[in-house]
């Protein structure tokens, strides 16, 4: 039978099904890439077939997207050589140009955009059946698909033999940024994990006890004192030291010290018996190093020191661990408020309150690079200690002193301005002046 003898409807049935395989192709190469890798991995443990075979596809994803490309172009160029023919037949020579424009619209439409929105929606619903077709069609074209991409690889792999996996890697500012956007992970999850990532952001002095609130037990106050401070301690371990904290002689567990707080048994050297020996750690350690270190060593607190050896404070795992869930309630030290907002949108906060928490409370962006409270930022831009109150402008904050005493700030009036325009950059950073 010619070709002038095969009916029109065959013809155009034969346009149908190409169409269909063209999308087919389309689609599948949609869906295997789409496809989530931890869902995928977990419909094959629960030994799903298809799942299984298009793990097996998607190990050589080279492979893979040859034979799809194999049957795609295969399939596009047999489709296009039938819709000239159809049109040659009912339009003549200007038949061509018509298939040519048809043709396209067709398959941007029904091969292109419809398929591949309907895998990129449902990969799972497409891939799985899909790998039922490509498994088989894989080891037919073998030996063509072997050809192509050998050809592929001598063409392409002098721009890309240089490159490694570790580009495809997320860094932690995209990662952060995943976190932020994945709108099926809860508020509270969201938060413990950009917590784990800010960890590896901050080291110990970020987040410990400063030197002047630290809390122990001084060996030479007298039998009474010491059962005082021990009652009434804040945490569950203490700091034991000999005069001054920077001559600290162990750590004392609070629950072994119940026998001690009778003041008529009391027995100094008792308490140095049940004292466990100090744990000290730098203070410029990243802070997921060190929840390692507490994990491996089985520590719960830390003497903090500086490069000299000098006791700046002390560090517990709770500290750690309230960076990634939050405050946590059995922390005594947390319910203390360091920040009053005033009805005039200002602020009154204490000298000791940490830059970090102000800026993560208030929204604000005070400097964190430096000192670490803002007793310590203001000293830092007065650059000593004011003889009376003063107000002081730090970028786009009034920091105006209301308490200054003992060597120290006590209380902060806080303002923020207004911010700038984008064309005012000559605005003085800082200025201080007497009030």
């Amino acid at each position: 039978m010619s070709e002038a003898e095969i009916p029109t409807y065959v013809w155009l049935s034969v346009v149908v099904c190409l169409l269909f395989c063209s999308a087919f192709f389309s689609g599948s190469e949609t869906a295997m890439i789409a496809l989530n890798p931890y869902r995928l991995r977990h419909k094959m443990r629960e030994g799903h077939r298809g799942a299984q075979k298009t793990s097996r596809l998607l190990r050589r994803k080279d492979r893979l997207l040859g034979v799809i490309l194999i049957g795609t172009n295969l399939v596009n160029n047999s489709l296009a050589i039938v819709a000239g023919m159809i049109c040659y037949r009912w339009f003549g020579e200007i038949g061509y140009s018509i298939a040519a424009v048809g043709l396209t619209l067709l398959m941007l439409i029904f091969a292109e955009v419809a398929p591949k929105r309907i895998a990129a929606t449902r990969p799972e619903s497409i891939a799985f059946p899909a790998s039922y077709v490509i498994d088989p069609l894989h080891k037919v074209l073998h030996p063509v698909e072997r050809v192509v991409n050998f050809m592929a690889n001598w063409l392409v792999n002098p721009f890309v033999k240089r490159t490694t996996d570790a580009g495809m890697a997320l860094t932690s500012a995209e990662l952060r940024q995943a976190v932020n956007e994945n709108a099926a992970i809860h508020d509270h999850e969201q938060a413990m994990l950009l917590g784990i990532l800010d960890l590896a952001e901050l080291k110990i002095d970020d987040v410990m006890i400063g030197r002047s609130d630290v809390v122990g037990i001084d060996l030479q106050n007298d039998d009474r004192e010491i059962i005082e401070d021990l009652v009434h301690a804040p945490h569950t371990r203490v700091p034991v030291y000999d005069g001054s904290i920077d001559n600290v002689k162990g750590i004392l567990h609070l629950r072994r010290s119940g026998r001690l707080l009778n003041v008529d048994d009391f027995d100094l050297e008792q308490l140095i018996e049940h004292m466990d020996e100090p744990y000290f750690v730098p203070s410029k350690t990243p802070l997921s190093t060190q929840l390692i270190n507490f994990q491996q060593r089985r520590e719960r607190i830390a003497m903090v020191v500086d490069e000299y050896g000098e006791i700046e404070g002390i560090l517990t795992l709770e500290d750690i661990l309230e960076e990634i869930v939050g405050e946590l309630t059995t922390n005594v030290t947390s319910a203390i408020e360091e920040i009053f907002p005033q009805q005039d949108g200002s602020y009154l906060i204490t000298g000791t309150a940490l830059l970090r928490e102000i800026n993560n409370k208030l929204d604000w962006n005070l400097p964190t690079d430096g000192p670490r409270t803002l007793n310590g930022l203001l000293l830092e831009r007065l650059e000593g200690f004011p003889d009376g109150n003063v107000t002081i402008k730090v970028e786009n904050y009034v920091l105006e002193t209301r308490q200054v005493r003992d060597n120290a700030i006590k209380t902060v009036h806080a303002v923020k301005l207004p911010d700038p325009p984008s064309d005012e950059n000559d605005l003085q950073d800082e200025s201080a002046f007497e009030s």
